[in-house]
């Protein structure tokens, strides 16, 4: 196994290029990854399979944020590598299906009970909640948990040791973490008062919070289970994905006077730029900017997700700023421009330069609550009422968005620089690049090149660094390799986008 250094001083071209080529050698039967013969089959099995990400999904559990998704991605990239239509036409059937999912058209609601025109998602990312109610029916406790996949827990009422307490447990089916609150009060002036013990009691095992229904602290919640439900939210993070091919489809054609005076193709431009707008105007409230030129998202305290009212970590505002630069250009809007730009210096400062000259920065913004901590004396979360500070490492999925965004906004002239643009594919080729013991290509899990070898979860998204693969032959060499000595066959839209990535560095290196 080739150490981060070792690998990305240079190992790839000389001392490793054997593991790599042993691996490729063993696909040598295998495909073609910058063929679009390769990916033309890839997307057809896709889309036949019925797996999840398909057009015709909702993204009720996040299908089409991050797995649609990526397949539009992936159809953008590989017009832009061959410039046949035939990318461009799939793209149209696909956006139709999905534009035709978003809340607004399937007549379902958010949270707060809007329904919008963007795309809701709820387990496994939300806070679930459950309505405890008293022998009369009628609600007097709300019991919520903010960990992933709380539809898996159940809030259980369970008799206390007097007759005006009552004991309520708290667990998780995943994965039996339990959380027991005994002999509470439902009198608001008891110090056994439930609302204030369980916060008093925060962090608990799946994270339990709740809110008084009946402050009259007249009713106990009667005896039995009830199952938490994960509420509805709209996430800044998954508009971003699903818009920013959609922008791209928009920004293409409205540039290319060939494609723009193509009727059918412009009148679909100007319908998905239109619906981009409206889907990245969901998140206005969300919109936050500093005296200093910069600007990001934050999530508005109260909506039902872990650490509401701090700001969301890099990558998911990030991902929205994918969608603003490229209505940017299509358009030359300055508002757009101006969030894009924004974001893009507050993601610069964020970044630091290592040894080996390659960026690191963490998955939460460093100026943020989040990453800073809090505690519920603060006031700044209702559903996570304090934390302790969270400062990990970005990791080379979520990094990858990171990079893609910070290479749109240096193409589109929103932000950084070529020299940038070289540190970014450092961090990939001196950072994560690496071998298994075996001598096969894979990645460490964050940029930094800590957290071991990662797991398929992280290396197969590796071809998503193509952004940046222009300054460093590494990062295409590399990322290739890793799909040629598995002989991957594609099985999510991430797969997929990663092919059509390839593809399109291939070209552009001919």
């Amino acid at each position: 196994m080739l150490t981060r250094r070792q690998f990305g001083l240079g190992a790839l071209a000389v001392g490793a290029l054997g593991a790599v080529q042993t691996g490729t050698a063993r696909a040598s039967a295998g495909y073609d990854y910058t063929s679009r013969e390769t990916f033309d089959l890839f997307e057809r099995n896709f889309h036949d399979s019925g797996a999840t990400g398909q057009p015709t999904d909702t993204n009720e559990h996040g299908g089409l944020a991050w797995g649609q998704s990526y397949v539009l991605a992936g159809f953008v990239r590989m017009y832009e590598a061959y410039r046949d239509t035939h990318y461009l036409d799939r793209l149209v059937t696909n956006i139709d299906l999905v534009l035709g999912n978003r809340d607004s058209e399937r007549g379902v609601a958010d949270y707060r009970g809007e329904s919008l025109p963007a795309w809701r998602a709820m387990h496994p990312y939300t806070v679930g909640s459950a309505a405890l109610k008293d022998a009369s029916g009628r609600p007097v406790l709300e019991v919520r948990s903010s960990t992933s996949y709380a539809d898996l827990i159940t809030a259980t009422v369970l008799a206390g040791s007097a007759g005006d307490r009552f004991t309520l447990e708290v667990k998780s089916s995943r994965n039996g973490a339990v959380a027991t609150f005994p002999d509470l009060s439902m009198d608001p002036d008891s110090p056994d008062y439930a609302v204030r013990k369980i916060l008093d009691a925060y962090p608990t095992p799946n994270q339990v919070t709740a809110r008084d229904l009946d402050p009259s602290g007249t009713s106990l919640p009667a005896q039995g289970a009830t199952p938490l439900v994960s509420q509805p939210v709209i996430f800044a993070v998954h508009t971003g994905m699903i818009t920013y091919p959609i922008a791209s489809f928009a920004r293409i054609v409205l540039r290319t006077p060939k494609l723009r005076a193509n009727r059918r193709y412009r009148a679909k431009a100007v319908e998905y730029l239109a619906a981009a707008k409206a889907a990245a105007a969901v998140h206005d409230r969300e919109w936050r900017q500093t005296d200093d030129g910069g600007g990001h998202l934050a999530w508005v305290k109260g909506t039902p997700l872990g650490y509401d009212g701090t700001e969301m970590p890099t990558n998911q505002f990030l991902a929205l700023g994918l969608t603003y630069a490229e209505i940017a250009a299509a358009t030359g809007d300055p508002a757009y421009a101006d969030r894009a730009r924004r974001m893009a210096r507050t993601f610069a400062r964020e970044l630091k330069t290592d040894e080996d000259d390659a960026y690191t920065w963490s998955y939460w913004p460093s100026f943020g609550l989040t990453y800073r901590g809090f505690s519920a004396a603060d006031g700044v979360s209702e559903f996570t009422p304090s934390g302790g500070g969270a400062r990990q490492i970005e990791d080379l999925s979520h990094g990858a968005i990171d990079a893609e965004f910070a290479a749109l906004a240096f193409r589109h002239g929103l932000g950084f620089r070529g020299a940038d643009m070289a540190r970014f594919a450092r961090t990939y080729s001196r950072n994560m690049a690496t071998t298994d013991p075996d001598g096969v290509p894979t990645t460490f899990v964050r940029v930094d090149g800590t957290g071991g070898l990662a797991t398929s979860g992280q290396y197969l998204q590796a071809p998503r660094w193509m952004a940046v693969a222009q300054w460093d032959r590494v990062v295409f060499d590399h990322s290739r390799s890793i799909y040629e000595a598995r002989a991957l066959v594609p099985s999510q839209g991430s797969h997929i986008a990663g092919v059509a990535y390839l593809n399109w560095q291939a070209r552009r290196q001919d």
